[in-house]
């Protein structure tokens, strides 16, 4: 299905857009291909651009002469920032958050943690749309859950009730 399938005017549920891929996940259509190519591409050029950030920010602190103990800190928060980050943003495409207040406090270590998350899009863009495959099973859900409630409705209902009625 396009975008232009997937319009208001279809009746059901419809298709939750992703960043970067709009609805072409569900058929895809729409140069879904690639989206999927671009956005594993701009993903590892930013997670390559953000390592260069904090290999200069590291240099920084060697010129500062802060030690040693100071640099292993700064170097062990960043790595398991960054391996918290990519295990959360991995979890988030699989499945919802059960608490979504804690996904909000961990929002500043996912920050500092930023190359984990840019590194788990480059790899989840290599097997799919981020996000695809928790969206596809809640949107097909939805899809057989609608089929069932139309096909329980066959008729008029006040056609049934009137003829109820009348002995």
């Amino acid at each position: 299905m396009s975008d232009e399938q997937t319009d208001k005017t279809t009746p059901g549920p419809q298709p939750e857009p992703l960043r970067f891929f709009g609805t072409t996940w569900v058929g895809h259509d729409g140069g879904y291909g690639l989206r999927r190519a671009g956005v594993a591409v701009g993903s590892l050029g930013a997670a390559v651009a953000g390592a260069f950030v904090l290999r200069f920010a590291h240099q920084g602190l060697a010129v500062a002469d802060v030690g040693g103990f100071v640099n292993a800190l700064v170097v062990v928060m960043f790595a398991v920032c960054t391996a918290i980050a990519f295990r959360k943003t991995w979890e988030g495409f699989t499945r919802r958050p059960a608490d979504p207040s804690r996904e909000d406090a961990l929002r500043g270590l996912k920050a500092i943690g930023f190359l984990g998350s840019l590194l788990a899009y480059f790899v989840r863009s290599l097997i799919e749309a981020p996000g695809e495959k928790l969206v596809r099973a809640e949107y097909e859900a939805a899809r057989v859950q609608y089929e069932k409630r139309r096909a329980g409705r066959t008729g008029n209902p006040m056609a049934r009730r009137q003829k109820r009625k009348r002995p």
